[in-house]
């Protein structure tokens, strides 16, 4: 039987990115640096390809497509990477859709939460998550491709 996570050219990693991320590059620059959406994502897709993973993006500002990319990737990846943006502070339905996927999965900020304003200290994602990587900006979505690569290998 065949590895429904497995692609021909690695394990597949989903990749989800929250509210307001799209618009990374002119959003806060200051906070979020000069990089658009496009090229962490590129930046992610490169490094997961240098540890064997495929990666598949999706982006929503509505929270239930983020649940619906969730259940579509159960059974399917071996990983999700998820940018919950704001959602990560409330978004309890995004937390039990990751609860309940089958793989690993990272939770990951450019910015560090904990060092911002109070709101932010708390993370519903967190409790779902495998670990998160945050304050690291841009360099954060190379590190969670290599921590998912440790993890499927059972090294982490």
């Amino acid at each position: 039987m065949t590895d429904p996570s497995m692609t021909d050219q690695g394990p597949l990693v989903v990749l989800l990115s929250g509210p307001n991320l799209d618009l990374l590059g002119d959003r806060q620059p200051e906070l979020y640096g000069s990089a658009t959406l496009a090229d962490h994502v590129a930046a992610a897709a490169e490094e997961a390809a240098t540890c064997g993973l495929v990666v598949e993006h999706h982006q929503s500002n509505h929270e239930g497509a983020l649940v619906e990319a969730v259940h579509g990737s159960r059974g399917r990846a071996a990983a999700i990477v998820v940018n919950a943006g704001a959602l990560t502070h409330y978004s309890w339905s995004l937390h039990d859709a990751l609860a309940a996927f089958d793989g690993f999965v990272i939770e990951l900020h450019l910015t560090n939460p904990g060092a911002r304003e109070e709101w932010r200290h708390l993370s519903v994602v967190a409790p779902a998550a495998d670990g998160t990587i945050a304050g690291f900006g841009g360099l954060g979505y190379r590190l969670a491709m290599q921590a998912v690569a440790r993890l499927l290998e059972g090294s982490a």
